[in-house]
């Protein structure tokens, strides 16, 4: 069996159906995606997924629909999301096993 393209821990999968439950549109789940900006040439992008957009791949994961960005599909495969709230940030993270690097301020990456 292949390892999913992306995982949830429970933490991430509760923050995602409390802010789809606050949604005032109707949401199928989350767009997870990649930009080409910051220092190290790549940041993440989550957004509300109001529409499977064409060639998305989409994930469920504890009871969560992921849709994909197909242009990043090949930067995220294995990566797991999280939800972290503390005193420094408050927000979705990524472990991802293809970063090569971040930046100093980890609001961007490199593969």
């Amino acid at each position: 069996m292949s390892k999913p393209m992306i995982t949830m821990t429970d933490a991430a999968a509760d923050r995602v159906k409390e802010l789809i439950g606050r949604s005032e549109k109707p949401v199928l789940g989350l767009r997870v995606g990649v930009n080409s900006r910051g220092c190290s040439g790549m940041s993440y992008v989550v957004e509300y997924a109001e529409e499977q957009r064409r060639f998305e791949d989409i994930v469920e994961d504890k009871g969560v629909k992921i849709f994909i960005d197909p242009t990043a599909v090949m930067f995220l495969i294995g990566s797991e999301m999280d939800y972290v709230e503390d005193k420094f940030q408050t927000g979705f993270v990524f472990t991802n096993p293809n970063e090569k690097g971040r930046c100093g301020c980890g609001e961007s990456f490199h593969v």
